[in-house]
């Protein structure tokens, strides 16, 4: 077996807490239609491995929409706080500049090993309009190369019913700040 791919056992699982998520959150995806989304994860197997990263680190990932002329769904992790992968500086370059107290690693590395991709500001803001999430915590989000390259980083909260846009140097890290994944299908 390939190492980035799920026992049979581990599919059913995965396939059975996805089901019912999409079924306990349908005013996530109101005309999206479970049995398309299941056809969907059975032609692509190789994208259950990175849901499972998703849901084993505390993201509960669901699908929040389908794009309609790619036929291609969007999950994200729908966790009510940033998943438990906090304390993560932005990139493997922030962590790089650390000369002291690194981190154990950061956010855009493993996203990266787990085949998913750090929310856009714009998915984020997507993801408020769902719910109520990142209420005590914060999740980084892609950050633009003007910033980036001037040695910042963007992350968002919720908070005061408004989404909030920061910025903070990228080789911060707090126990309260992780990230949020996302991964077309």
């Amino acid at each position: 077996m390939h190492k980035n791919n799920l026992s049979a056992e581990r599919t059913f699982e995965l396939i059975e807490i996805l089901s019912e998520r999409f079924t306990s959150n349908m005013h996530r995806h109101k005309d999206l239609d479970w049995q398309q989304i299941l056809v969907k994860l059975q032609q692509h197997p190789e994208k259950l491995w990175s849901l499972d990263q998703m849901e084993i680190s505390g993201g509960e990932p669901d699908v929040i929409r389908c794009d309609q002329d790619s036929h291609t769904y969007l999950f994200i992790d729908c966790s009510p706080e940033s998943p438990m992968r906090r304390s993560l500086c932005y990139d493997h370059q922030a962590w790089e500049s650390r000369k002291a107290n690194k981190p154990f690693g950061n956010a855009v590395d493993m996203a990266s090993v787990m085949g998913v991709e750090i929310l856009s500001e714009q998915q984020y803001r997507e993801l408020q309009l769902l719910g109520k999430f990142d209420r005590k915590t914060s999740s980084w989000i892609k950050t633009p190369d003007s910033v980036r390259n001037l040695g910042g980083a963007l992350f968002c909260d919720f908070r005061y019913d408004m989404v909030f846009t920061y910025h903070n140097g990228a080789d911060s890290y707090y126990a309260a700040r992780g990230f949020r994944g996302c991964l077309k299908i």
